[in-house]
């Protein structure tokens, strides 16, 4: 059942990247007046910038730098080591060409020039807060037991480290990994969103370095808003008007978090809601709907969107998932 549920957190952060890939960092007015309504895998349009360079059902940064960190940790056998995650994601960038293309985030852009140079990561000072450490963190859900959570904080801390590591990037990471490891775990998703805030505002107070706003406040805050909402497209307004969707952790995973509330945790319809939300819809899609496979696993997902999915990417999630579980199951028997 963990095999599924992994399995699920994977595809989930897929579908939810290429779904969300055509609207990305556009305004949500925009994504409405060019798209109408998306509810399926469309191509990257030539005018925006950051997706102009993706085809139909392919995936962004988001999960090419999940997979990177993935690679690390299989081949570091089931370790979490700073400099490997860093030079498995700066191989990524200087295939993909990632820094002459609009893709990469300024946090991640400056770290991996850094790595780039010959930098270790222990050197490097990374107090950026955009989500570029939450977009890559399922893999972490799958690897890491939830069951001591200074120790789930330092993990998550120390895979985040290559490219960023202030509190707020670090607090993200952590609740989207943490609720895709009690997801695994089998446990009720108003179990896992009820204990968000306070695993937030753990992470978030552990080591303090910047002055952001509470994330524990602002999960809290999206929560609120989507339940006495009035309806999906209400919903949708407010999340983006009031919580933002934008590319800053504080704004984009409580607004994750909301839109697994808001689609009753269907991976599907998240991937859906996520990419006509506005904002950083690729991103905030790859986090909730890796949530949401990993509440209902692998079977969850569209049948048709799944074989897209693995068509046009060439996929083999089934080689991660077994490294994954076996380095989870290792740890959970440590």
């Amino acid at each position: 059942m963990k095999a599924e549920r992994i399995l699920g957190a994977l595809y989930g952060q897929t579908l939810g990247d290429a779904m969300g890939m055509p609207s990305e960092l556009w305004p949500r007015s925009r994504v409405k007046a060019h798209f109408g309504w998306i509810d399926r895998f469309l191509p990257g349009p030539a005018e925006n910038n950051a997706a102009c360079y993706f085809g139909r059902a392919e995936f962004t940064d988001d999960t090419s730098m999940a997979l990177s960190l993935a690679d690390a940790i299989i081949e570091c056998d089931g370790q979490i080591d700073p400099d490997a995650i860093g030079r498995h994601i700066l191989l990524w960038a200087e295939e993909f060409d990632a820094f002459n293309k609009n893709v990469l985030g300024p946090t991640s852009k400056i770290a991996l020039n850094a790595i780039r140079a010959g930098k270790p990561v222990s050197e490097l000072e990374n107090n950026g807060v955009t989500n570029g450490a939450a977009m890559r963190a399922s893999p972490l859900g799958c690897l890491l037991p939830a069951t001591r959570l200074e120790h789930f904080v330092e993990q998550v801390a120390l895979a985040s480290s290559p490219t960023h590591k202030s509190d707020l990037a670090i607090a993200g990471a952590v609740v989207i990994a943490w609720a895709i490891s009690r997801a695994i775990d089998g446990e009720s998703w108003q179990n896992i969103v009820d204990a968000l805030p306070g695993i937030a505002r753990y992470a978030q107070e552990s080591k303090t370095t910047t002055f952001s706003a509470s994330l524990a406040a602002r999960l809290e805050l999206a929560l609120k808003t989507v339940r006495e909402a009035n309806g999906i497209d209400s919903a949708s307004e407010q999340i983006y008007q009031l919580v933002g969707a934008g590319t800053s952790t504080i704004e984009s995973v409580p607004a994750a978090i909301a839109m697994v509330e808001l689609s009753g945790t269907d991976p599907n319809r998240c991937a859906i809601l996520c990419a006509n939300l506005g904002g950083d819809t690729d991103t905030i899609g790859a986090m909730a709907t890796a949530i949401c496979g990993a509440l209902h696993g692998v079977q969850a997902i569209d049948p048709a969107l799944k074989a897209e999915l693995d068509a046009v990417n060439q996929l083999d999630f089934n080689y991660y998932c077994d490294h994954l579980l076996n380095y989870r199951e290792q740890r959970e028997g440590a």
